[in-house]
């Protein structure tokens, strides 16, 4: 079925770009339904996709379908769903008008909330979930560069979407716990607001203890409130999640020889937050930290770190100057007082 009808990007920004685009390189046949802005990128320079492997594809314009308008909906085959978490009600709507009732609902999205919301507007169709432990730098002029590594994951269903999805430089694989692997993914990302705060290149943080010991905090406080839910997250990495913060929290030195061989991360590679506080867009802070204090509320637990670096946060938003770049104790501060 993915031969002989496009795959849709709804959502084409970075994430939507490069997956779309490494797709098209494969000769499949791709939609991408992105903003005005982007259309009028990759109109006049197409897609160049490069990997922090050294991999790199140039896609045409002419390669790819083109709209602003959900009507390009109308003949997908699997739509791939990358729009920020508080458009995905909206882009469900467009998808229940215009796709068609085979269609699959495949969700790139962070957070866990998404497929909820898509499968709850979008009754008896096919919706899977999907996990994307890559992050993609937009660099502008058609240009997305994969900056760390891994796969993606898609809940496994009868007609092996992951495999039909699977094209060179694009490896997809089925699983039959994607919620524990969302949960995972989600624990992991509660760096995004943290890397966002801080304005740092991912590497450059993760080499400072002082920066992975806020991290190594935040993924245990995650830990205690996740479990209280009885979930069981599948650590997105080798190591068991239960162990992060431990070895999160090596000097530096030790770090380096342990575990900082197995970190691919491109030298430039920021957060998908610090880019929508650069960029002055809304994040996703309610689906990531938010979930960890939405949690505690219920439980009567303590979130004393992610309800501060929530805050800070939203502060950063309102304040629409891009990151703060703040320290690792500046962040701390005032923790105690959630």
């Amino acid at each position: 079925m993915v031969q002989d009808r496009p795959i849709v990007v709804a959502g084409a920004g970075s994430i939507g770009c490069f997956v779309g685009g490494v797709s098209a390189s494969a000769g499949r046949r791709v939609s991408l339904l992105a903003r005005p802005r982007v259309m009028a990128e990759i109109e006049q320079f197409g897609l160049t996709l490069s990997s922090l492997e050294g991999s790199s594809w140039h896609v045409a314009s002419r390669q790819l379908t083109l709209s602003e308008d959900p009507k390009i909906l109308a003949d997908a085959s699997v739509i791939l769903v990358a729009v920020k978490s508080a458009d995905t009600a909206e882009i469900a709507d467009a998808i229940g008008r215009y796709a068609p009732p085979d269609a699959a609902v495949v969700s790139l999205q962070n957070g866990i909330a998404n497929v909820p919301v898509l499968r709850g507007r979008l009754p008896g169709r096919r919706v899977l979930a999907a996990m994307v432990p890559f992050n993609v730098i937009a660099a502008g002029q058609g240009r997305f560069h994969r900056a760390t590594s891994g796969d993606i994951v898609i809940e496994r269903d009868p007609t092996d979407i992951a495999a039909q999805l699977s094209v060179p430089g694009l490896a997809i694989h089925a699983t039959d716990n994607i919620a524990g692997v969302q949960w995972g993914k989600l624990l992991v990302n509660l760096n995004n607001a943290i890397n966002a705060l801080s304005g740092l290149p991912l590497r450059e943080q993760l080499a400072q203890r002082d920066w992975r010991a806020l991290f190594a905090d935040q993924i245990a406080e995650g830990l205690t409130a996740v479990r209280a839910e009885g979930i069981r997250p599948v650590s997105p990495t080798p190591l068991p999640l239960s162990w992060t913060p431990h070895l999160l929290r090596l000097p530096d030195a030790l770090f380096a020889i342990a575990l900082a061989p197995a970190m691919k991360i491109d030298p430039q590679a920021r957060s998908s937050m610090w880019e929508d506080l650069e960029r002055r867009r809304r994040t996703e802070i309610d689906y990531l930290q938010g979930v960890i204090t939405g949690i505690a509320e219920r439980r009567g637990l303590k979130a004393p770190l992610s309800h501060r670096i929530a805050a800070l946060i939203r502060d950063a938003e309102a304040a629409g100057e891009g990151s703060p770049r703040l320290t690792a104790e500046q962040i701390r501060s005032g923790a105690a007082e959630n």
